[in-house]
């Protein structure tokens, strides 16, 4: 059975466009420890392609992108 991740963080920024959205998870990012799940609610479609590019620049690892009822969800494990 598989694990259910727990995120130690939830950044909601449904109803922000970017890149108020990017800037807020790297808020939560920098707040984070090493092996965290950082998730990010957003409404702003952009995410679906700004976060998921940064999480791999950064070197951090994309758990996924999700299409919610309404918003977006971009969970990120922090790496380093």
């Amino acid at each position: 059975m598989a694990k259910k991740l727990k995120p130690a963080k939830i950044v909601d920024v449904r109803g922000t466009i970017c890149p108020g959205s990017l800037w807020e998870m790297l808020i939560a990012y920098k707040d984070a420890k090493i092996g965290d799940i950082i998730a990010v609610y957003s409404s702003d479609p952009d995410i679906k392609n700004d976060a998921p590019e940064w999480i791999e620049k950064s070197k951090n690892e994309l758990v996924g992108v999700y299409d919610r009822d309404g918003y977006y969800e971009v969970l990120m494990r922090k790496s380093n």
